[in-house]
């Protein structure tokens, strides 16, 4: 029943056309914004927007089902509601260049930066819930749990935490030995994958140990879960590859731009991904990866070239006009300091999930 629901949804959606935003950051300080519309077997891009927010270039992009935040290396947040398609403020807690952003849900913003911070926001009224001192160094990747209740960081003191945000404490650390500048959960949650350099290392959550790792010719730039078993990865060259995390193997590679790939994100479509990359060749192309044919080379759809060097990417899905009120704009630079609001479901969680990070970090100081 629920397939077939989940078909005749997908046919609904199809048959109505979808609309989406490719959103685009670049070395120019310029954000791109085209709206891409899916109308049965038509693709059509049309230039929505270009802002021009930073006085540096922009390092990060993340979008939640209503605002867009941009990082630069200027040192600032800026925020944007999509819906209103109007400026929403900045945040400015952070003292050095923001390195990785992420929204969990609708609710809260994550930010990391060279300060060595992460940062947790409430999009509510846009207050610093928590500001954690998560690394010597910089911080250089952040990737929130599926659950909402974890975030893993890596930063430049070779080290990878994993952190309990219901109370902001530190649950678990790690030496890998390396800067990794990539860290990233998979769509289940049963394992992540960190990156240095153009190795990749997996990890399974249970024992909090490698279980794979698979090299690229290059230094890796961006990856994406398509599916629990499968990653997309690209890297300082023009090709992107798809490892399946199992074998620990490449099973497909295409030469996807001109120059090298800088930023990868998916976007679901029915029994397929929608695959967009972006590269410092200016253009952002689309292509159409068949999840039951993973291994065959996926068909562009489509690309646009905005004639400058990009350097990361995310995608926006419009949603419907929400009735609640707008989110106030960011007032301070930090913000309160309340933390996460914690049910009882969520003590027990975390019990049970800092029990077993304990039981790792015993684990490893006795191998040491």
């Amino acid at each position: 029943y629920k397939t077939v629901l989940r078909r005749y949804i997908s046919v609904e959606k199809v048959k109505m056309g979808l609309e989406i935003k490719i959103i685009a950051g670049s070395y120019e300080q310029i954000t791109f914004g085209y709206r891409v519309r899916i109308d049965g077997e038509d693709w059509k891009a049309e230039p929505d927007f270009t802002h021009h927010a930073h006085t540096a270039c922009l390092s990060a992009l993340t979008c939640s089902d209503r605002f867009l935040a941009t990082g630069s290396k200027d040192e600032t947040i800026q925020l944007y509601d999509l819906r209103r398609k109007s400026e929403h403020g900045s945040l400015l807690h952070h003292d050095g260049s923001i390195t990785c952003l992420e929204f969990y849900g609708s609710s809260h913003l994550l930010s990391g930066a060279e300060d060595g911070l992460l940062c947790v926001w409430s999009t509510k009224k846009w207050e610093s819930l928590k500001s954690i001192k998560a690394h010597r160094g910089h911080v250089t990747s952040l990737s929130v749990h599926p659950s909402g209740k974890l975030a893993l960081t890596v930063g430049t003191d070779k080290t990878l935490r994993t952190w309990n945000l219901i109370d902001g404490r530190s649950a678990f650390i790690k030496n890998i030995k390396e800067n990794a500048h990539i860290v990233m959960w998979s769509s289940e949650g049963d394992k992540y994958v960190v990156v240095v350099d153009n190795k990749v290392d997996v990890y399974n959550l249970e024992t909090a140990s490698v279980t794979g790792s698979f090299s690229c010719p290059s230094r890796i730039s961006s990856i994406r879960f398509l599916q629990n078993s499968h990653l997309a990865v690209a890297g300082d060259d023009e090709v992107v590859r798809f490892f399946n995390l199992s074998a620990g193997k490449c099973v497909c590679e295409f030469k996807a731009h001109k120059n090298r790939v800088k930023a990868i994100d998916t976007f679901p479509l029915d029994d397929a991904l929608l695959l967009v990359t972006a590269s410092n060749d200016g253009f952002i192309k689309m292509w159409k990866v068949h999840l039951e044919k993973i291994s065959e080379p996926p068909a562009l759809l489509l690309e646009v070239n905005t004639t400058a060097r990009l350097t990361c990417l995310t995608i926006f899905q419009p949603g419907q006009e929400s009735a609640e009120e707008p989110a106030a704009p960011p007032s301070t630079s930090s913000g309160g300091s309340d933390g996460l609001p914690v049910t009882k479901s969520d003590e027990t969680s975390l019990q049970s999930v800092s029990n077993h990070w304990s039981r790792c970090a015993l684990y490893y100081e006795y191998i040491d």
